[in-house]
């Protein structure tokens, strides 16, 4: 909820309409009623939402993954990842997914924040976790899933970004959490 201060920027709904309803996302366009009373159109896409994971290994390295995006058509380097079942706890998520995704298993946990990723278009709100005291196992893959897991080091990982090699988003931003958990600016409370 808007705190009141903001009320002179608040859109209200008048109506609603879906677009698509897939099995992952929806689209819906909503007209509302602007502040200053007039009306406008907005089209957005509706998320589950999602989790990140930073899997820090021992030696100043990271898990990372290499995986084909389809709709950006190329290959992404990228902090393993995925959406939230329906009512599911994003931490349950993050080990399902950090397991299935990469094998490992992690003995510490760390909340970091959030992240809304396309604020304009999209209700998607990824959850940032840190993972430590990593065990390595058997990734479980679904039959539909096809990447690699590399261990990167933490500098290499900064110059692949600076470097525009490293462009996914939600990456991004972890990498700027991560320099500042290295660096001691920021904390984590680890569970």
């Amino acid at each position: 909820m808007a705190d009141a201060p903001d009320t002179h920027l608040i859109e209200t709904l008048i109506d609603s309409q879906t677009l698509c309803n897939g099995s992952f996302l929806k689209a819906r366009r909503d007209m509302v009623r602007l502040p200053d009373g007039g009306i406008a159109s907005r089209e957005y896409i509706v998320h589950p939402g999602a989790v990140v994971i930073i899997p820090l290994l021992d030696d100043q390295h990271v898990l990372l993954e290499r995986q084909f995006r389809y709709p950006v058509g190329r290959v992404m380097t990228e902090f393993p990842a995925g959406k939230l079942d329906p009512g599911e706890d994003p931490l349950v998520c993050a080990k399902r997914e950090l397991l299935e995704e990469t094998g490992y298993t992690a003995g510490q946990w760390a909340h970091a924040g959030a992240l809304h990723l396309a604020i304009a278009y999209s209700t998607e709100i990824i959850h940032i976790f840190f993972a430590r005291q990593m065990v390595a196992g058997a990734p479980q893959l679904d039959k539909d899933e096809f990447l690699e897991v590399q261990s990167m080091a933490i500098d290499d990982l900064l110059a692949a970004c600076r470097q525009g090699d490293v462009t996914d988003a939600k990456t991004l931003t972890c990498t700027l959490w991560l320099q500042n958990v290295q660096s001691g600016a920021w904390q984590l409370d680890w569970q």
